[in-house]
């Protein structure tokens, strides 16, 4: 579309100038970058804004012609986005603008008439357990979750922190549908969801999934013993005495006739000690008698300096000697009886 050449002249180009300079105030008008011809009796010039923030945007002045003999009028002055300018995002609903998380205390946040996840009571909601309480109660409540909003709060609370693929769910050593402390919710999101009741773990009072689980479970184990294995113990002999008891050492079977025999001969040297003991060191023996070991010189028998218990082993020595040259009456006797 060609426009009329009063329209795009020096003298137009000075009055779009002028009148963006009056609309822009103090802040200086910059450069003019272009013209948009809008019908065949006006135009609009674009000028560079210089004010803070408004980087890329310009200056749009329109002016009009109504023909020879008329001056160039200015019709509009605006301030408009270049193709470069920061603008702002397309205008959003704030319904569709809120996000979880963002329901501060004391806000209000009402529902849409059309929202998806509502539908009215006497609607049928899928949900048998819903359905039984209308019939109890007349309609109940005014709206109630509808299909796509049961399927859309089960997908959220299995993704969400306290479904089965968490970080705390696959460590646990065991699910919630297992554990005392899960609550099942009613209606049908009950097959797969229901409450926490563990005070001492993160998922307290919140919806979890049946396959979700963590460290409280009601019937986890903890194995006993020490943590830290124990070595053997060592006993060092150098600084710790040890007493070994040995086994008593059963007495050997000892034949009758060589216990008695025993006996003989200990009878026999306790005779000799005393007869020795009772007769003088230096006796001599009567007339007629041979000499004997029994009435030799004591120096001849045992050195007199010599101590009790040499004296004690002489005696043991020479014990079997008498005893084999003189038989007692009891061996007498055991011999005249065979």
């Amino acid at each position: 579309m060609l426009a009329d050449p009063a329209l795009v002249d020096a003298a137009a180009v000075s009055t779009a100038r002028a009148a963006a300079q009056e609309e822009a105030g103090a802040e200086p008008v910059g450069e003019h970058v272009g013209v948009l011809a809008e019908d065949e009796a006006s135009v609009t010039h674009l000028f560079e804004a210089a004010h803070a923030g408004y980087r890329g945007w310009n200056w749009a002045v329109t002016v009009a012609f109504a023909g020879p003999g008329t001056p160039v009028s200015v019709s509009e002055v605006v301030l408009l986005p270049g193709k470069d300018a920061l603008v702002a995002p397309d205008w959003v609903p704030w319904h569709e603008r809120v996000r979880a998380g963002d329901l501060g205390v004391g806000d209000l946040l009402p529902t849409r008439e059309d929202d998806p996840r509502l539908v009215p009571g006497y609607v049928g909601s899928d949900d048998p357990a819903v359905e039984e309480v209308a019939k109890e109660i007349g309609l109940g409540r005014v709206r109630v979750l509808s299909r796509e909003g049961v399927l859309d709060a089960a997908s959220r609370w299995h993704a969400g922190d306290f479904g089965p693929r968490s970080d705390m769910a696959r460590s646990a050593p065991a699910t919630c549908g297992t554990c005392g402390f899960y609550t099942r919710i009613a209606g049908s999101l009950g097959a797969a969801f229901g409450v926490c009741a563990n005070e001492l773990t993160p998922a307290d009072g919140h919806v979890v999934h049946v396959e979700y689980g963590c460290g409280a479970h009601s019937e986890v184990e903890v194995e006993g013993g020490p943590a830290v294995p124990v070595a053997d113990l060592v006993y060092d002999d150098a600084t710790l005495d040890v007493e070994v008891n040995e086994p008593a050492v059963e007495p050997a079977a000892v034949e009758p006739a060589a216990v008695e025999s025993a006996a003989v001969e200990s009878a026999a040297v306790e005779s000799a000690a005393v007869e020795s003991a009772a007769e003088p060191a230096g006796a001599e023996p009567a007339d007629g008698e041979p000499a004997t070991a029994e009435s030799a010189p004591a120096e001849a028998v045992e050195p007199a300096a010599e101590p009790a218990g040499a004296e004690a082993g002489s005696v043991e020595t020479a014990a079997p000697a008498e005893a084999a040259e003189a038989e007692t009456p009891a061996e007498q006797a055991d011999e005249s009886g065979r």
